[in-house]
């Protein structure tokens, strides 16, 4: 699989990319999808913050497959999922619900999960042969337009370390970073305008409007691999 930002920059949009920006409002988002990777003979060091989460959990459970391995974290969503998981806690605040989940699963149990709930938010961590990914067992923080001054990000919501290039090359898909040993990786979000279907344009519910509507405007990505500084920009409507 491709990783959203990736599915951005070569134009292949699709429902998991809109659901990175479903809560997104117009406005500047600094510090969005950052990335602090090292490179040490193929042997690969990741910290990123939330927005990747999911993504890991979904790669790696695709690895998994039929094998099992224990699984620990948080399930986070406000819908009530007691009928529909397999937890040993449940925590609750502001009508955010946290599931907390320690079992042994298939990769293909951790994908059913995932596709079942696509708006819930996967805290999980677990190890697949040689790949280990901890995610903080906690809700993360919902974006807010940036503010002068602000400081760059310090991405240690999700840790991955890794010898599986695959996962690397999808996640920093850039020719400059091909063998790269330090990288550091960020984005804006600029959203310029939030379009309302056509067959929304009765609807009452805001709620379904917010899902259903889309966000059109550029990502920025900035990027330092081994010092060498970089900035790209694509144009995107998801």
């Amino acid at each position: 699989m491709e990783f959203f930002i990736n599915k951005i920059f070569k134009g292949k949009i699709d429902d998991r990319v809109h659901l990175q920006f479903k809560k997104f409002s117009r406005g500047d988002f600094n510090n969005r999808a950052v990335i602090i990777g090292k490179n040490s003979g193929g042997k690969y060091s990741l910290n990123t913050s939330h927005e990747f989460a999911n993504e890991f959990v979904l790669y790696l459970a695709e690895m998994l497959g039929d094998n099992k391995t224990n699984v620990q974290g948080v399930i986070v969503s406000t819908r009530d999922l007691e009928n529909e998981l397999d937890f040993v806690n449940k925590k609750q605040f502001m009508g955010v619900k946290q599931y907390v989940v320690d079992k042994e699963m298939t990769g293909n149990e951790i994908l059913e999960l995932c596709n079942k709930l696509p708006n819930a938010f996967f805290g999980l961590s677990f190890n697949v042969g040689n790949s280990e990914l901890k995610i903080k067992p906690k809700a993360p923080k919902s974006g807010k337009p940036s503010t002068k001054g602000e400081e760059t990000a310090k991405p240690n919501f999700c840790k991955l370390k890794t010898t599986d290039k695959n996962i690397i090359d999808s996640l920093i898909f850039d020719n400059e970073a091909y063998g790269f040993k330090n990288i550091e990786v960020s984005h804006i979000f600029i959203i310029n305008e939030i379009i309302i279907p056509e067959e929304l344009k009765n609807e009452k519910d805001y709620a379904v409007i917010k899902e259903k509507a889309l966000r059109k405007g550029k990502i920025v990505r900035k990027m330092k691999i081994d010092g060498k500084e970089i900035v790209k920009e694509k144009e995107f409507e998801a």
